[in-house]
């Protein structure tokens, strides 16, 4: 029986990754990160949270490290040959709608969510169905910037009322795939309202992760959430 692998789910670091205390990640096998690893929509900007972040996340002491892009990684969008030489010599593994295997566990990974705002990796929400019907079955862990609908996804919409804002056309296809853990960011912690941790629901053996880190409106303050571990 082979061991099992402990891993740690960040998401929306937006730039704040250095407030990880720097022994946090002890006895973590892998890390994934499920997008937003940067803040500033100027791709001039953007490029330098990058390159920090890239070099934080490959100085890290841990074997395997996993990459999806947000809505907030405006460079990535513009430079993904770059990114991917980048993240390859760095000996992270940076996945856009596609599928990795680490010590036999599946792992698919996507950095798109549904339109919201003039932002980076987003379709109108009659156009996901034709990213999430590539998922294949048989996965362990998916990972998507976006949350399902209905799931650790409740926020504000451009006219400020509250709604669950994940990807209905998502959930459909989580309940197809039945993968064993969920993984996602995007829709941060706001006050009053915890979207960051994790959830079940009836009839499915899914862990949803909202492994987000930061809270609205409070980007420049450091992290309110320390993503979530779990054993695979």
């Amino acid at each position: 029986m082979k061991n099992k692998l402990k891993v740690l789910a960040i998401s929306d670091t937006h730039a704040q990754h250095s407030h990880f205390p720097k022994d946090y990640f002890r006895d973590i096998d892998m890390i994934i990160h499920a997008g937003d690893e940067s803040n500033y929509y100027d791709v001039y900007r953007n490029e330098q949270e990058f390159w920090d972040f890239l070099e934080w996340f490959r100085d890290i002491d841990v074997k395997f490290k996993v990459l999806i892009a947000g809505n907030h990684s405006s460079f990535i969008n513009k430079n993904t040959k770059i990114v991917r030489e980048a993240c390859k010599k760095a000996e992270i593994i940076y996945l856009e709608n596609e599928l990795i295997e680490i010590n036999g566990i599946k792992i698919w990974g996507s950095p798109y969510s549904p339109t919201f705002g003039d932002w980076y990796f987003m379709k109108s929400r009659d156009k996901m169905h034709d990213i999430w019907q590539n998922i294949p079955g048989g996965i362990d862990i998916l990972v998507t910037h976006t949350p399902p609908k209905g799931i650790l996804d409740l926020s504000f919409d451009r006219e400020g009322t509250l709604e669950f804002c994940g990807c209905k056309s998502l959930m459909s296809h989580v309940k197809r795939i039945k993968p064993k853990y969920h993984i996602f960011g995007h829709i941060h912690t706001m006050e009053g309202i915890d979207n960051a941790g994790t959830r079940t629901i009836e009839d499915l053996d899914t862990i949803f992760i909202n492994a987000s880190c930061v809270t609205d409106g409070k980007f420049n303050m450091g992290l309110s959430s320390w993503g979530t571990i779990f054993e695979i």
